[in-house]
């Protein structure tokens, strides 16, 4: 055992951590080397040579730090600390190979495969058709412009003019409009909307992926979970519904939320793995989450009321039993009462406006005869949409029997359903969460048939009646969201459990040469999955902008006007923003349907009377449209003694001044 360093100076004691050493330690260190070594060495020794005093010299070291030091040429050099940029070369690649940099790289590859070919010409076509998609274009464009200029206008829109808050007419798609402050006008509208169409798929993967990877699947059934949920057959008929296929902040924030109580469906909970961060985290991005659109997002915050009360309630009955409890961690509740605080506020926030156009548009109340016409038979989850690559010619005489196809066509994949049911027998899952799982999936399936469950009156109706905001839904069949993600979660068992039983098999069992066919077996499941997600979703060009619409001053009306071309007129008018009478959306209101009418006989005496009493100024009329409307003649029509005058702006519009 060595004593520590020596100090070499002439007449010096032993270094300070001598005195450390224990008792024979220092008895040792005592001795002379003349003791240490035998006899006949000692006397043939020779004589030392005269202290040579000066700088030069050099005190001598003798006993086994001189055999140490003699050895010391041969020792391995000092590892070298690497310097910052070393550190930080290897750290980023240890970044890049992670599970979760691949999982985020590989979900945008494959949104951009799975989608295609939006990104092909990404500023001048659309996915599914012209219409609805052109309209939330306009939204997020909407949006984006709003908050930067006058945040105080945002739900009062300048489409629908002259109504209030006319923002609030349908799905707001609010949450997107960090996107929306970038560029302007209707190419950076369309480009925009179609790079936000593609990472939202990337995101409903990513969400369900690690959701599941939180619940205690492995990578392989994650993947296959995240694919089922970002890329199942529904999705596709809601193609030009950006509202309904925004989901993943569900599996996401749901998986954040779990992880930040250290829980997970396989391992139970783990009070260690807590992370208040991660709780918080998961808060905000279900607030995000429903900031999207209550269509999708109402549905959601009764899910996590329901999941936040139901833990309440089982702490409380353990603790009425005096069961064992667990130790209440006052930061993570703490966390919790802030993020509901902010959750529910942002929720109450966004429902003022509707509530306001509940009350000033009667006609924006959903009706029970509504809901029957959308509400889908259990054969709808079945059959695939006729932008289904795999199933959609084949479905093609299901879809003729059915009232609504959009709304019908609900399959979340054959080979999904298939691999939920094995994972009812072969999973990782107990088989109480099986059970539980299967019926939250019977849950789902029988609220997303809405009145086609035996009227509707115990199940879908129950709610439409006395949960607030309920009334505010008329597609039942878009519950299927729920639907898909718990068949995912029990596919996920299953694949998870295949791949376990594999990797047992290759290290115990197997010969030599299966390993790697086993593990290409189990990429099969993903395969199916995705194979069935394949589209043929149609990519029409946008119809291009009139340049009248770019100096052209309002408030206007641009006719022809209809409930489709309004929402290309909308898109259109993205360069200024001008307020105008067009406008398209879940439902229209009375007033503006009776200056549509009105306006057929434009330019007349009564129709001109009409616009300017709402403050209208401007009337644009579009040549290349009105054929075969009631206004084809109406850019060539006498505007004698009408108190207004006609510029004709290129070849396809004519613009009508309506001075005071």
């Amino acid at each position: 055992m060595s004593a520590g360093p020596v100090d070499g100076g002439r007449g010096g004691g032993p270094a300070p951590a001598a005195a450390t050493a224990g008792p024979a330690e220092h008895e040792a260190e005592a001795k002379p080397d003349a003791e240490a070594r035998p006899e006949a060495e000692v006397e043939t020794a020779p004589a030392a040579e005269p202290e040579v005093a000066g700088p030069a010299a050099e005190p001598e070291v003798a006993g086994p730090e001189a055999d140490n030091d003699r050895w010391s040429a041969f020792a391995p050099e000092p590892e070298r600390q690497p310097g910052r940029l070393r550190r930080a070369v290897a750290a980023l690649g240890r970044g890049l190979v992670h599970e979760w940099t691949l999982a985020v790289a590989g979900s945008l590859v494959l949104a951009v495969v799975m989608t295609w070919p939006t990104l092909r010409y990404p500023a001048h076509t659309i996915p599914q058709d012209i219409w609805d998609p052109t309209l939330q274009a306009w939204q997020m464009a909407w949006s984006g412009h709003i908050l930067l200029t006058d945040p105080g206008q945002l739900w009062h829109a300048n489409a629908f003019y002259p109504e209030r808050y006319s923002f609030a007419f349908s799905d707001t798609l609010l949450g997107y409009a960090p996107a929306g402050m970038i560029g302007t006008g209707p190419m950076a509208a369309v480009l925009r909307y179609n790079i936000m169409y593609v990472l939202l798929h990337a995101l409903a993967f990513v969400g369900a992926y690690a959701l599941v990877r939180q619940l205690g699947a492995g990578r392989v059934g994650a993947a296959v979970a995240g694919a089922a949920f970002a890329y199942a057959p529904w999705r596709l008929s809601q193609a030009g519904h950006m509202h309904v296929l925004s989901t993943g902040g569900i599996a996401l924030s749901l998986a954040m939320l779990a992880r930040g109580h250290g829980w997970s469906l396989r391992y139970g909970y783990r009070p260690e793995r807590t992370r208040v961060g991660w709780a918080l985290a998961g808060w905000l991005v279900a607030t995000w989450q429903i900031s999207l659109g209550f269509g999708i997002g109402l549905p959601f915050a009764y899910v996590l009321g329901v999941t936040v009360l139901a833990v309440v309630l089982l702490w409380l009955v353990r603790r009425v039993l005096r069961r064992p409890r667990r130790p209440v961690d006052r930061r993570l509740l703490l966390t919790h009462l802030v993020g509901m605080l902010v959750f529910a506020a942002a929720g109450l926030l966004l429902a003022l406006p509707y509530l306001t156009v509940a009350d000033l548009h009667p006609e924006a109340r959903r009706t029970v005869a509504e809901l029957q016409l959308y509400s889908p038979p259990l054969k709808s989850f079945f059959v695939a949409p006729a932008e289904s690559r795999v199933w959609g010619s084949a479905h093609a005489d299901a879809r003729a029997a059915m009232p609504f196809v959009p709304e019908n066509t609900l399959l979340p994949g054959f080979a999904l359903y298939g691999l939920a049911a094995a994972g009812l027998f072969f999973s990782i899952w107990t088989v109480r969460q099986r059970i539980l799982l299967l019926a939250g999936v019977v849950v789902s399936l029988v609220l997303a048939m809405g009145t086609r469950f035996h009227g509707g009156d115990a199940t879908y109706l129950l709610l439409f009646h006395h949960l607030p905001g309920w009334d505010g839904l008329r597609t039942p069949g878009r519950l299927v969201v729920w639907t898909t993600l718990l068949l995912a979660v029990l596919a996920a068992g299953a694949v998870t459990a295949f791949v376990d039983r594999a990797r047992e098999a290759t290290a115990d069992r197997a010969p030599a040469g299966l390993g790697p066919w086993l593990r290409l077996a189990s990429l099969v499941p993903l395969l199916l999955v995705l194979v069935e997600g394949l589209n043929t979703t149609p990519h029409p060009i946008v119809p291009k902008q009139p340049a009248v619409l770019r100096s052209v001053q309002g408030p206007l009306m641009v006719l022809p006007s209809d409930p489709l071309t309004d929402e290309n007129v909308m898109l259109w008018a993205t360069d200024k923003f001008q307020p105008m009478v067009n406008g398209g959306s879940g439902f229209y209101p009375t007033r503006q349907q009776e200056i549509r009418e009105a306006s057929k006989t434009f330019p007349d005496s009564a129709s001109v009377t009409a616009l300017r009493e709402i403050g209208v100024k401007t009337v644009v009329v579009l040549r290349d449209r009105a054929a075969g409307t009631p206004w084809q003649n109406a850019a060539d029509a006498p505007v004698d003694g009408l108190g207004i005058t006609r510029e004709e702006v290129g070849e396809d519009a004519v613009v009508f001044h309506l001075t005071p």
